[in-house]
């Protein structure tokens, strides 16, 4: 293998991206980058300010007076530093994650991340997941994988996650609000969740997160 990789995965929401992408980067040594956690942060960042999440010009305004970095330790969670404060647990609450949309697909807000996404890219190998890292952000990475799965194991997934931090979870809800998250993604007019013609296509719906983090890998350190 090179000095200096860059992994992309992309893929919808609940596919695993996260997991796998976190298992393949501890597994390789490589640093984690989760490019979802960056919006999030952004938009607590909007929130807490109470910016109106539809004013494209108030959000682009606040990107650029944002500094957000990921610091990603061995042997630790990563950390989500915004503006000098760990906001990793802030970051996760529904109101951030129903609100984080509005950011995404602000396209001024999109270029600033992906400057801050490339910049990180450039400090060492690094595994990232997204929507769009093989196709906008790292176009020309040295592996790129997309990770799929079926919307209700998706949901499951999501369910789980939720139950183990002790949370609620309405099953319906959560599948009518992932499908529309689907449609959100594919849809959008900035950067929409779609696959490199050179990834390669993984479907988890019947793999463990395990199964697919070792898949990747020996891609990755077979060539």
């Amino acid at each position: 293998m090179d000095d200096h990789i860059i992994v992309t995965i992309d893929g919808p929401a609940g596919a695993g991206k996260s997991t796998v992408a976190k298992g393949v980067a501890k597994k390789l040594g490589f640093a984690f980058m989760d490019t979802g956690a960056m919006y999030r942060a952004l938009t607590v960042k909007a929130l807490r300010r109470k910016i109106t999440l539809e004013d494209e010009a108030a959000l682009v305004k606040l990107a650029h007076e944002t500094k957000i970095d990921l610091v990603d330790e061995p042997g630790k969670s990563l950390k989500v530093v915004l503006d000098g404060e760990d906001v990793s647990e802030a970051i996760r609450i529904p109101e951030v994650t129903n609100s984080t949309y509005f950011i995404a697909r602000t396209p001024g807000v999109r270029e600033v991340m992906v400057h801050w996404q490339r910049i990180l890219g450039e400090r060492r190998s690094i595994v990232g997941e997204g929507r769009d890292l093989g196709t906008v952000v790292f176009p020309r990475a040295s592996f790129k994988f997309y990770l799929d799965a079926d919307l209700k194991v998706r949901c499951q997934r999501r369910a789980d996650e939720l139950k183990a931090k002790g949370a609620a979870v309405d099953m319906k809800a959560l599948e009518k609000d992932m499908a529309e998250r689907d449609q959100h993604d594919l849809t959008r007019k900035v950067a929409p969740l779609k696959r490199a013609d050179d990834a390669l296509v993984i479907d988890s719906t019947h793999m463990t997160a395990d199964q697919v983090i070792a898949t990747i890998a020996k891609h990755i350190q077979s060539h």
